[in-house]
């Protein structure tokens, strides 16, 4: 999803075959701290307590943390799925940017897309100290927990999620 449309990128107030914030779509302007969004609340706790965190001293920066993405419902993820089809014209293709709903850690919500450029370029820099680390070289904006990071930084990231073992079916 770095030039390539995907979906943090698709328009996030859209509503088509019934889809809505209910579902995890995000309207413009989202922080982590906006609890009655359930792309936010429904972030699992750990994770959405170490974005905070980060969050707040990215602030001190002068950079605001806004989520074009985060914990998505199974219906938006295949959603988004087959509209990523559509869009690279193979499933093969798709998988690069979109999981599949039984896959994705977005639908579980161990997963949060950052932006803008400057909120997730900070969060390459300072990220592992909470925890935060980028996973996949395609997805500048995509982050996931890793505990672990706080002590011996990042693992290596998948150059795309048809990298990862997690996305095998």
């Amino acid at each position: 999803m770095t030039a390539a449309v995907g979906p943090a990128e698709a328009p996030r107030t859209h509503r088509e075959r019934g889809l809505g914030e209910a579902d995890g779509v995000v309207p413009d302007g989202v922080t982590v701290f906006d609890d009655d969004v359930p792309a936010v609340a429904n972030l699992a706790p750990d994770l959405l307590s170490a974005v905070r965190e980060a969050a707040a001293d990215a602030k001190n920066d002068g950079i605001t943390f806004y989520v074009n993405s985060g914990w998505r419902s199974r219906a938006y993820q295949k959603h988004l799925l087959r509209k990523a089809v559509k869009t690279y014209g193979s499933t093969s293709e798709a998988a690069r940017w979109v999981a599949t709903a039984d896959n994705s850690p977005h639908v579980s919500g161990d997963a949060i897309d950052i932006g803008p450029s400057e909120a997730s370029a900070w969060l390459a820099r300072h990220g592992a100290s909470y925890g935060l680390c980028p996973i996949y070289r395609n997805e500048p904006w995509h982050y996931e927990l890793r505990p672990d990071a706080t002590v011996d930084g990042c693992p290596a990231m998948y150059a795309d999620p048809t990298n990862d073992p997690r996305m095998e079916q």
